[in-house]
């Protein structure tokens, strides 16, 4: 306490007390609630998909706000939850088809937001189907048929087989080439498949290069609604004529294809301020996709296979914070870190500050009651003669301890009180000396 007291008023002593303060109040932020990382990983699909594109546009997004974003190329949804699964992957988070994953098996993935449809996309050659009067309108029809249905690793084999399983077909009953998608749309080319299925978002670029296939038309879903019934993770969406290519009249006429959503999926202990920065840079991506889904429907919290992540319902539901509203992302960030941890500490430390007073004033009435213990001792024996040079002695020690306690102004009261009741026992002590003319050498004893 004397050192307190002692440095209490330098500047110096001061300043490195404030330091201090700020570095250690620095040190619980960073252990208590670390920042979002500057470097992140993101596992995607084929670089001709619309996957590894929306990375790319993400990329470019967060490379304004300093956050280094690294695209990986992958076979597709199941290769991205290897990837999310797997610790060493230093993969981060990863689009994923719905309805591909088995939840269970990963239990601490959550979903950030569903991004955009993806339909099932089933492209054929109308001479295939020449029974049929040149239209595939019922799966069940790919019996006999050359079909390929996916690459392994990718949400297209996952999806085509629980729509062929719930068609009623076994792989045995057609001919089917577990492709990728460059090497379907160069067989498809070459006449030596009779329909590739494809999930991929309206805007994929692949998507593209089939329409410079001729003689290729699109399938419409005559059992969608069906099928939306029984696979709840798949939309019913209708698609107009032209919309995806006027130029090339496709579809050629209105369709309705089958649809899962591409979902934003992380791991639970994502920082809450890089859902936030993901979900912000997403809006306006997402803007450009606008072909099969209405204005601000994505991105979304509904149809997700993976639990909605926290804060990731806040943000989908509210918007952004306030923090965020208003100030730079990573000035908002420290701001609302700094909060995080002193709010709490203030519910803690006002309550303890409001008794600091009524401690101090016990301290202080203790340390007087044990004053006036001693006073009340001289006080009874002023009167004894063979005590009156001890009660002169002990009277002058009293005086001299109090002239050193120091109080606030609040408590300065009690203290003269006290000098005051010192000063009346040592007049009682002179009266008794006098009375009994008492060598004056202790009657003004300091």
């Amino acid at each position: 306490m004397n050192m307190i007291r002692r440095y209490r008023r330098n500047p110096i002593a001061i300043g490195v007390a404030i330091l201090v303060l700020i570095g250690l109040l620095f040190s619980a932020l960073w252990i208590m609630i670390p920042p979002p990382p500057k470097k992140i990983e993101i596992a995607t699909g084929f670089p001709t998909g619309l996957y590894y594109h929306f990375g790319e546009r993400l990329k470019q997004e967060l490379a304004k706000e300093s956050v280094e974003l690294k695209v990986r190329s992958t076979g597709g949804t199941l290769d991205n939850l290897k990837l999310l699964s797997d610790p060493k992957s230093k993969v981060d988070f990863a689009l994923i088809q719905g309805g591909v994953a088995d939840v269970a098996q990963y239990p601490h993935l959550v979903s950030i937001a569903g991004m955009f449809y993806e339909p099932m996309w089933v492209w054929y050659r109308p001479s295939s189907f020449a029974q049929e009067k040149g239209e595939l309108s019922v799966l069940s029809q790919l019996k006999g048929k050359r079909v390929s249905i996916g690459n392994i690793g990718s949400g297209t084999l996952v999806l085509s087989n629980a729509l062929l399983h719930e068609g009623g077909l076994e792989k045995s009953d057609f001919h089917a080439e577990m492709l990728n998608p460059e090497k379907a749309l160069e067989q498809f080319k070459r006449g030596e498949l009779d329909v590739v299925m494809l999930v991929s978002a309206a805007e994929a670029p692949l998507l593209q290069e089939f329409y410079k296939v001729p003689g290729i038309r699109l399938m419409s879903f005559d059992q969608a609604e069906a099928y939306s019934r029984r696979l709840p993770y798949l939309a019913r969406v209708n698609v107009p004529r032209g919309l995806l290519s006027i130029e090339h009249d496709l579809p050629s006429r209105d369709i309705t294809v089958l649809a899962p959503t591409a979902t934003l999926v992380g791991h639970d202990d994502m920082s809450p301020a890089l859902v936030t920065l993901l979900l912000s840079n997403t809006y306006d991506i997402l803007k450009t996709y606008s072909h099969l889904q209405k204005a601000h429907q994505f991105p979304s919290g509904e149809n997700l296979d993976f639990p909605l992540q926290a804060d990731a319902e806040i943000y989908l539901n509210d918007g952004p914070s306030f923090l965020h509203r208003h100030l730079p992302f990573w000035t908002a960030v420290w701001v609302g870190r700094f909060v995080k941890i002193v709010i709490p500490l203030l519910v803690i430390l006002i309550p303890v500050f409001t008794y600091v007073p009524a401690i101090k004033n016990f301290a202080l009435r203790l340390k007087l009651s044990r004053v006036y213990e001693e006073l009340k001792a001289v006080e009874k024996n002023a009167s004894n003669l063979n005590m009156e040079i001890e009660n002169y002695q002990k009277i002058a020690d009293i005086e001299r301890r109090i002239d050193n306690i120091k109080v606030s102004a609040l408590d300065a009261k009690e203290l003269y009180d006290l000098k005051g009741h010192v000063a009346n026992v040592r007049v009682r002590l002179n009266l008794y000396s006098a009375a009994n003319q008492t060598p004056a050498m202790f009657k003004n004893d300091e």
